[in-house]
């Protein structure tokens, strides 16, 4: 059977046939196994990408822990520091406490010192001022008694043995 236009039909269902031979066969030995490698590939990347953004979560969750243990730690300083301050405080409190009662004291014994100076001086005073008494009334009275030379002489002999007992005491 021949057609008029040079067909063989016969040849174009061969050519078909090994068309579709070659088509499975590709199929089958490139097609299939591009497709599977290129669907692990992609699975592949998209693992790698769950697990970047996996890693990028515990990144920032770890830089936040680190945040809050940073401030958790500055709180914690901030109150020993606190603390510290309050007994350097109570420290210096007590210290200024113990300064003022050794100044009291220092000050009591000064006071007392001055008062016993201050009586000595006036005792000694009184002393004095009373031989001075007694001396110009011993002048007034040897004035009118007699002869003043030897007056005088007995006046020095009497005050000589006071004078030097009183510079001994």
């Amino acid at each position: 059977m021949n057609i008029p236009l040079n067909i063989d039909w016969q040849q174009i269902l061969l050519h078909l046939f090994n068309f579709v031979l070659l088509a499975g066969g590709l199929y089958l030995l490139l097609y299939r196994p591009v497709k599977d490698f290129m669907k692990k590939r992609e699975d592949h990347y998209a693992q790698m990408a769950q697990e970047a953004e996996k890693d990028r979560q515990e990144a920032r969750q770890m830089v936040q822990d680190y945040k809050e243990k940073l401030a958790d730690i500055d709180q914690e300083i901030a109150g020993r520091k606190q603390a510290a301050q309050k007994e350097l405080d109570q420290l210096r409190e007590q210290e200024l406490a113990q300064t003022k009662k050794q100044a009291d004291t220092i000050l009591a014994q000064a006071h007392a010192a001055t008062q016993q100076e201050h009586d000595a001086m006036l005792a000694k005073a009184s002393k004095e001022l009373t031989g001075l008494v007694v001396t110009a009334a011993e002048r007034i009275a040897l004035k009118s008694q007699g002869d003043p030379y030897e007056q005088f002489l007995d006046l020095v002999e009497r005050e000589a043995p006071d004078g030097q007992q009183q510079e001994e005491n």
